[in-house]
């Protein structure tokens, strides 16, 4: 495989964790308010926590992100130059990717960890009976 598709396909999975653990925390709030039992399974609740707790370790401890890393490494690979990109690359690092200090990142990573702390507490998960 090229190694910009191999980079794409990094980058999409990097895009889909993001949108599990923002879309996710609107899932749990929405689901309990909808008295849906799927939004306190353990088996969705757990990988949820663990995803937001990687971002919160990783920002405190001033570490890049290992995907991050592992697509740049991918795009040297490939010899991209700066302004050579394809169409998925293009448009998710639009989405994915923007200029704030580290600390604006650190607190929002932060906050929203302590977040899903709280639907931990507001909404307990439940193991299957």
């Amino acid at each position: 495989m090229p190694y910009q598709l191999l980079a794409d396909l990094v980058l999409s999975l990097h895009v889909a964790i993001v949108v599990f653990v923002v879309a996710g925390l609107l899932a749990i709030v929405i689901g309990n308010l909808c008295h849906r039992s799927w939004a306190n399974a353990l088996w969705f609740r757990i990988p949820h926590l663990l995803a937001i707790g990687i971002v919160v370790a990783e920002s405190w401890l001033g570490m890049v992100c290992p995907l991050t890393t592992l697509e740049n490494w991918l795009r040297v690979k490939a010899q991209q130059g700066t302004y050579t990109e394809s169409f998925i690359e293009h448009w998710l690092s639009e989405l994915l990717f923007y200029e704030a200090p580290a600390w604006a990142f650190t607190l929002g990573y932060s906050v929203f960890g302590i977040l899903v702390l709280l639907t931990w507490w507001k909404f307990p998960p439940k193991r299957r009976q």
